[in-house]
């Protein structure tokens, strides 16, 4: 403190025997004027070290009265490295996120929704220069220069990210400078250089594409590979992160990786020693891994164009990824959160693949006996002790094994069928139906939709689905696994199992008249359903519920063959309109694509659920749903006589001829009424843009006046008053000329209103005055003339 006191009086000088000492205030605006005005270089030298000292203290004074000093300390003093280090430290601290301990006024604007720093970092980019000054200093290779300057980029990206992009976006060589950080030798620097291109990167298609070019992938694999891979620090999740942003949703970016043989740089970070027991699974090791999962899943990840994914799907099984992955999967000792995202990444590689599906299937459990890999994971699906994150991704795996691989779905089957060898070994069909039949909502879900991926788009399977027979005791009769999905249906009291069930049989029964067929033959199967779709309950999911059953029931009338006499498709649907009714039926089944986890299901073919009870809804079914409600809205509806039921007009009676003439004729004015609308929009639309023009003059004008208003806020909150609102103030007058279009012409509109006012009140006054003396004069029995007689008299004079 005694250091700091010697240092301001070496540049301030020692107060006046007996004056007070000054204030903070009054301290900065002393050292900002020797900073403006003082003719040595020395001098603003030792003001720009006081201010640096006193920034962090009295960061609203420094900001609001300094910052335009110190801007012109980096543009006049550019050779000086040492005042230019005080310069852009001082701004780091003005514009920091955080709250200082020392700070003076923490809570100056704790009522605003933006942080001081934000404040401050939106005044400073006003002046786009700025930015093109701090990018400048990168280029020094003097530590106590380029460490502030990405200091204070980092500080600026993190309050302002998009206004921060779209500059550096246009400054020239602004994304080699930063580029260049990365290969300083001294850590520091190129560890916050990281940082910052982590929020440089994040969202921005173009700068993500100029990156890439700029050798990016080559210089942060380099850094990897000299951190140790996985093994090497939190360095390394920052340039995973960089990584992901630069993949993420850009096709370019993908092909240049894919092409530049990046994708087998990956493999390094996936080896695993012999003896994995043995390995040490530190936090970082799994937050690096699981980083280096996230890159290569945003690689082949569903919403990529299929070209894309494909092709690096075959580079991730060439490159020896596929197998590495594979080998955790099947190691003991693997945290569970790695474990998860591996099944997730292994998904992914093989969805769609039909050589990826085949080599996964030949993947063995290092077990006694080996056991296939995909029925270890099976198992640990329907296990109930299971966290619910990994039986999810097991299930995600399963169905991307299944998606678009008719050979894996006929060998699914045919584990089910009497005549298939492998009965009683522990099949994935045997699990599945093990699953269903288990009683366990959560597994008896997860093994009703794995089933129904066998079936997606493919009817043979379907026919063969239908030849299953389940023992359901000792001595009893088989049954059917189609009688056996119907008995749970009717017999469970949970929802989510229902649901499930539900969602199996409309996956199965559509497009397959056999399969419609069978359950029409099942006893009490359609009286259930309807039950169902007529009942009032409004508890949590039961109007999804109903809505399911009302679309299994339209799918059994869209598909009906007509081979069940009692249950023909008019038959049904005037079960339809006479038990439920078709407004009701109607209502039912739009409640499914209303349901909040329709379209979220809907959207991406992984089921993410944080809790047991948002597991409801299938990707592939909600899929189905989508392709076949239409449909069904049209089988059940009313066939109405006439258009409805291909008539044409020929075929009309004269009276709907006469009706269909006005809707034409009415189809016609509204269409020339539109055209009108139209043509009026359009010169509307030139008279707005002439508008828009005048208003963003306007609010050039406004924005420069707000902040010096907040520049004066901050100064009156802590006592700047002198320099700070002189300064303002002949700002202030001249943009007061500028606003002269208008201040005029309200004043003079205010001055006639105000004068209108006045003569009214006159005149009210007036009035009464008069009332007052005619009543007197009444009263002291004075003839008086009314106001009609006035009126009379007035009107007769010429």
């Amino acid at each position: 403190m005694e250091y700091f006191k010697t240092g301001l009086k070496s540049v301030l000088g020692a107060p006046l025997q007996g004056s007070s000492p000054p204030t903070g205030a009054e301290t900065v605006e002393r050292l900002v004027d020797r900073v403006q005005h003082s003719t040595l270089l020395d001098d603003r030298r030792d003001a720009c070290r006081a201010l640096k000292s006193l920034s962090k203290q009295y960061r609203v004074e420094v900001g609001a009265q300094a910052m335009d000093a110190l801007c012109q300390v980096l543009e006049m003093d550019r050779a000086d490295g040492e005042i230019v280090s005080y310069a852009l430290d001082t701004l780091c601290n003005v514009m920091s996120s955080e709250v200082f301990e020392e700070e003076e006024h923490p809570d100056v604007y704790q009522s605003s929704k933006t942080s001081l720093g934000e404040q401050f970092t939106e005044i400073f980019m006003k002046q786009t220069d700025n930015i093109g000054l701090v990018l400048g200093f990168l280029e020094e290779y003097d530590f106590q220069v380029r460490w502030p300057a990405l200091k204070l980029l980092t500080s600026l990206i993190h309050n302002r990210p998009r206004d921060l992009q779209d500059i550096i976006l246009v400054s020239p060589m602004g994304v080699s400078k930063l580029m260049d950080l990365l290969g300083d030798s001294r850590e520091v620097i190129r560890n916050d250089a990281l940082i910052l291109l982590t929020h440089l990167t994040k969202g921005n298609a173009n700068i993500q594409k100029i990156v890439a070019f700029e050798n990016a992938f080559d210089r942060l694999f380099d850094v990897m590979a000299d951190e140790g891979y996985a093994d090497g620090g939190i360095v390394v999740e920052d340039c995973l992160a960089i990584v992901h942003n630069l993949l993420k949703h850009n096709t370019s970016n993908q092909n240049f990786f894919k092409e530049g043989s990046y994708i087998q740089r990956l493999s390094p970070m996936f080896s695993l020693p012999n003896d994995n027991e043995d390995i040490s699974w530190s936090s970082q090791k799994v937050n690096n891994i699981l980083s280096s999962l996230q890159v290569i899943r945003m690689l082949v990840m569903p919403g990529n164009p299929a070209q894309v994914t494909s092709s690096c799907q075959r580079t991730i099984r060439s490159s020896g990824i596929l197998e590495a992955l594979c080998g955790i999967l099947m190691a003991s000792g693997v945290p569970v959160d790695v474990l998860t995202e591996t099944i997730n990444a292994v998904a992914e590689i093989i969805r769609g693949n039909l050589a990826n599906q085949e080599y996964f299937l030949t993947v063995m459990a290092p077990s006694k006996p080996p056991r296939p890999a995909i029925v270890v994971l099976l198992l640990s699906m329907v296990n109930e002790k299971q966290p619910l994150e990994l039986r999810c991704s097991v299930l995600y795996s399963f169905q991307c094994y299944l998606y678009k691989n008719e050979v894996g779905q006929a060998q699914l089957v045919q584990t089910l069928l009497p005549s298939s060898a492998e009965v009683g070994t522990g099949t994935t069909g045997e699990l599945l139906v093990a699953g269903l039949l288990s009683g366990h909502m959560l597994s008896t879900w997860l093994s009703a939709v794995a089933l129904s991926h066998a079936l997606v788009e493919n009817p043979a399977q379907k026919e063969q689905l239908l030849r299953v027979a389940l023992a359901t005791g000792p001595g009893a009769q088989p049954v059917t696994l189609l009688q056996q999905c119907s008995s749970i249906l009717q017999q469970s009291t949970n929802v989510q199992s229902k649901v499930g069930i539900l969602m199996l049989l409309a996956m199965w029964l559509s497009h397959c008249p056999l399969a419609v067929r069978d359950l029409l033959n099942t006893p009490s199967c359609i009286p259930y359903l309807t039950a169902q779709v007529g009942a009032n309950e409004h508890q949590e999911h039961e109007e999804l519920l109903q809505g399911l059953c009302a679309f299994l029931m339209g799918i059994c009338v869209i598909f009906n063959d007509d081979s069940v006499p009692s249950y023909t498709r008019d038959s049904l649907c005037q079960l339809v309109s006479k038990r439920v009714g078709q407004d009701v039926f109607l209502d039912k089944l739009g409640e499914v694509s209303k349901h909040e986890l329709y379209s979220k299901a809907h959207k991406h073919p992984q089921l993410q659920a944080t809790s047991p009870e948002f597991v409801l809804l299938d990707h592939e079914f909600c899929k189905l749903f989508k392709a076949l409600e239409g449909m069904v809205v049209k089988a059940v509806s009313p066939k109405d006589a006439g258009l409805h039921n291909g008539g044409t007009e020929l075929t009309l009676t004269a009276t709907e001829s006469s009706l269909l003439l006005q809707y034409k004729e009415l189809i016609r004015s509204q269409d020339n009424q539109i055209q009108e609308m139209r043509r009026q929009l359009h010169q509307y639309e030139i008279e707005r843009q002439g508008s828009q023009m005048q208003i963003e003059e306007l609010s050039a004008t406004v924005s420069q006046l707000r902040d010096q208003t907040r520049l004066l806020s901050a100064a009156a909150n802590t006592g700047v008053t002198s320099t700070l609102s002189s300064d303002i103030n002949k700002l202030s007058i001249s943009n007061q000329d500028n606003l002269s279009k208008c201040s005029e012409l309200e004043d003079e509109l205010d001055k006639l209103r105000k004068d209108q006012e006045d003569l009214l009140v006159l005149l009210a006054d007036q009035d009464t005055k008069l009332m007052k003396y005619k009543t007197r004069l009444k009263q002291l029995g004075e003839k008086v003339e009314s106001d009609d007689d006035d009126d009379q008299r007035n009107a007769e004079e010429p």
